[in-house]
């Protein structure tokens, strides 16, 4: 039995009560008793089921190129692997990631304080930092050659940077996906400032016009980074919305990404 937990990264208000709050998490942090992680593991285990003898628990701090953890339970153990970006992190922010991961590996709800303080935490600016350099430094960007069999995405760009941006925009890395995908058409990596389309574009079958859009629409996370609020990262605010509707053919592009 395995799960997974991938939190990204969540605003920190920037009201009075944000102080308010920044002030007693500090005040929990200096009070919190200093544990093991396994300790901490097994103390929040005791609290979800209290009427089950606890297995063996070790935790792993690992390299990895993300701010993921993960968690299963294979041969009486459980094993938590946790991103190494957390090995400094303060002991409530470990109790409440053993919350969430120990919740999900033994479906229950997972508890709101507990995921919003995680959260809270990766939204600082220091641990976003610190997780954009990471996926730079560790992650690899898999794309192919952007001149395809049929469309060339440096040309796509090209032309939608002159019609929409007045050629101002800096044109990232590009390429296709590696792989055929019908759910994900592209995506915009800030970390890697790249933008890959599905390859599924590169077709006879998808009209020039709905693999301009799909550009555009990735150009535009380019130009409006996503947004920390109350809590959630907006990707797609309002605005992102009203400019993606400025693109001549909006609906007709829609109706061809949906028909292939």
């Amino acid at each position: 039995m395995q799960s997974e937990a991938l939190f990204d990264f969540l605003p920190v208000s920037s009201s009075s009560e944000e102080t308010s709050g920044e002030n007693h998490a500090a005040e929990r942090r200096s009070s919190f008793p200093k544990e093991t992680p396994e300790a901490i593991f097994l103390r929040v285990f005791r609290v979800l089921r209290p009427r089950t003898p606890p297995p063996p628990i070790r935790v792993h701090f690992c390299d990895f190129a993300n701010a993921n953890s993960f968690i299963q339970l294979k041969h009486g153990e459980i094993d938590a692997r946790i991103t190494d970006i957390l090995e400094s992190a303060p002991g409530d922010i470990l109790e409440a990631l053993a919350f969430i991961l120990l919740s999900k590996l033994y479906r229950r709800p997972v508890p709101k304080d507990h995921s919003y303080r995680y959260r809270r935490h990766l939204a600082a600016k220091d641990v976003r930092a610190r997780i954009a350099s990471v996926r730079q430094s560790r992650g690899r960007k898999e794309l192919a050659d952007p001149a395809g069999a049929h469309y060339n995405l440096v040309e796509v760009f090209e032309e939608v940077n002159t019609r929409y941006f007045h050629g101002l925009m800096a044109r990232p890395q590009l390429g296709w996906s590696l792989r055929v995908s019908r759910q994900t058409l592209g995506h915009y990596d800030p970390s890697h400032h790249a933008i890959i389309l599905s390859r599924i574009l590169d077709s006879p079958n998808a009209p020039r016009l709905a693999v301009a859009f799909v550009m555009y629409h990735e150009m535009l996370h380019i130009r409006f980074p996503a947004e920390h609020r109350a809590g959630r990262r907006c990707v797609h605010t309002p605005l992102f919305k009203a400019e993606e509707r400025r693109f001549e053919g909006f609906a007709e592009a829609k109706a061809m990404l949906k028909a292939l």
